[in-house]
């Protein structure tokens, strides 16, 4: 079984360094190249499915390196982000205002603590991992299109690393 994983490309938030977790933003025109040029790089892979989170960052990538694959593509609800809560469209100088006790939680360690009103890493693995057992026990070779914390979850999970190695 091969795996390959990708997240999303750029979105407007990324440029503006905002938390976007679960808030639906779409790709920028970078993060549409970003997904062209990966389609292409990717158009040989004999992959057997593509999976999806249900945002449209990843599902619009998805769709972009799925043109050189003649395959549907899946979405599963529970590939998407961390929801990082009351911190969603925060930027970093935000997050030093508003939650500095919060921040300082997190940078000391980020794989116990929860957002607030969100989601811890934790919570995210569990939510992830089903998925990518169904997911590896019914594919030969599968890419899975998500979000950068979901994505290394699953990584410290099949190197079988704490959550604390994801900085």
């Amino acid at each position: 079984m091969r795996l390959t994983l990708v997240r999303h490309g750029e979105t407007l938030w990324n440029q503006q360094q905002k938390i976007q977790g679960i808030t639906d933003i779409e790709l920028s025109q970078l993060g549409i190249e970003q997904a062209n040029r990966l389609s292409h790089a990717l158009q040989h892979d004999n992959f057997d499915r593509i999976i999806t989170s249900p945002l449209k960052r990843a599902y619009d990538t998805a769709q972009a390196i799925g043109i050189h694959h003649a395959l549907p593509i899946t979405v599963e609800n529970d590939l998407h982000e961390l929801n990082a809560g009351e911190l969603e469209g925060l930027t970093f100088p935000d997050l030093q205002l508003r939650y500095a006790d919060f921040l300082n939680k997190w940078m000391i360690d980020h794989a116990s603590v929860t957002m607030p009103k969100g989601e811890s890493l934790q919570e995210v693995q569990d939510r992830v991992w089903p998925v990518i057992k169904r997911i590896t026990e019914t594919s030969e070779h599968a890419l899975v299109v998500s979000h950068s914390f979901v994505i290394i979850t699953i990584l410290c999970k099949v190197r079988n690393l704490s959550l604390s190695h994801s900085k």
